[in-house]
């Protein structure tokens, strides 16, 4: 994989770009892909953004939201973007699996592919060019950096700077996580200089939901939280019933796994939720715990230092028992 920055040059021909992130998308990956997408297109390419899948209503705000594709929805269009694209951009995953149903379509493709991302472990081979940065606090901070880097600093406008800090905000945890590190904070008083109202965004994020998500947060926080003092853990597990019962849609449980982590001496929590085809897992820590370790030696996953996810095939009842037999083996670390 190529220095991103060997890219730059290349930049000033117009070419048909597709930029496209992991399942599901949430604020940074959405964010990232139309800040991208706002940017390349002030260059003259044509472009356009392929999300794997749906994405949370929450997020239909940001400007551009409304020319993503849904690759699951509309695969011919989708396919015939693919089939066009002189580069394909991939943002926030280190690995094609990370798409889902997209998966072999991306490996498929011979145009030139490029990783801009902050997880662990990338699947280097795959990209001609990119940068991996797990210092980073986001894909979105990565993707200012990209613009400011390339020397178009001047094409920063309010979409391209309302998106950049709606990643930068939501995978900071408003700025409390520690990659929220001097430059991040830069990045924001440049974009308040270029005129971002950040509370405005701020509502559109935190501030924007129907009513059942909150009654369905107080039912899980009641009667789905398990806290295990002795370990300095915390689990919810969330059935199917209850997603249907709350009509759970795309989004609604983002943000659940950090609530436990208000609680003093909680090191460690662990979300899980009875998927239709597998269980999902979140892990959030403080400190010297390893999330991502943790994910990739008993769920199958990985992420970030702090933060990460896996998954099971499993039954809830007995992935559930799996992971309290990890923090038993894990004692010694969250103590």
């Amino acid at each position: 994989m190529k220095s991103i920055q060997e890219l730059y040059p290349q930049l000033a021909q117009p070419r048909k770009i597709a930029i496209t992130t992991h399942q599901k998308p949430d604020a940074d990956a959405m964010g990232s892909s139309l800040a991208l997408f706002h940017f390349l297109k002030k260059l003259g390419h044509s472009v356009t953004v392929i999300s794997p899948t749906n994405w949370a209503k929450w997020l239909d705000w940001m400007p551009g939201s409304n020319e993503v594709i849904d690759f699951d929805f509309s695969r011919q269009k989708a396919d015939e973007v693919l089939n066009a694209a002189d580069w394909l951009f991939c943002l926030d995953f280190n690995i094609f699996h990370r798409t889902k149903t997209m998966t072999e379509k991306l490996k498929s493709l011979t145009c030139t592919k490029i990783l801009i991302d902050h997880h662990q472990e990338p699947d280097e081979v795959s990209f001609d060019y990119g940068i991996s940065d797990v210092s980073k606090s986001s894909t979105c901070e990565m993707i200012y950096d990209f613009i400011v880097g390339s020397g178009h600093a001047d094409k920063i406008d309010e979409a391209i700077g309302e998106c950049v800090y709606a990643g930068v905000v939501s995978d900071t945890g408003s700025f409390r996580f520690p990659s929220a590190k001097a430059a991040v904070h830069r990045l924001v008083a440049d974009l308040k200089e270029r005129g971002l109202q950040h509370s405005k965004i701020h509502e559109h994020l935190f501030d924007n939901f129907l009513e059942n998500k909150l009654r369905f947060t107080g039912h899980v926080l009641l009667n789905r939280m398990q806290v295990f003092y002795e370990y300095n853990t915390a689990l919810v597990a969330i059935p199917k019933a209850d997603l249907f019962k709350y009509h759970v849609k795309t989004g609604d449980t983002e943000g659940l796994v950090n609530f436990p982590q208000t609680i003093q001496g909680i090191k460690l929590v662990a979300l899980v939720i009875d998927r239709d085809e597998e269980r999902k897992w979140s892990f959030r820590s403080k400190g010297e715990f390893d999330c991502n370790t943790f994910a990739r030696k008993y769920f199958e996953g990985g992420g970030h230092y702090n933060a990460s996810g896996g998954r099971s095939s499993d039954s809830l009842d007995v992935t559930v028992q799996k992971f309290k037999d990890a923090i038993k083996e894990n004692k010694s670390l969250l103590q």
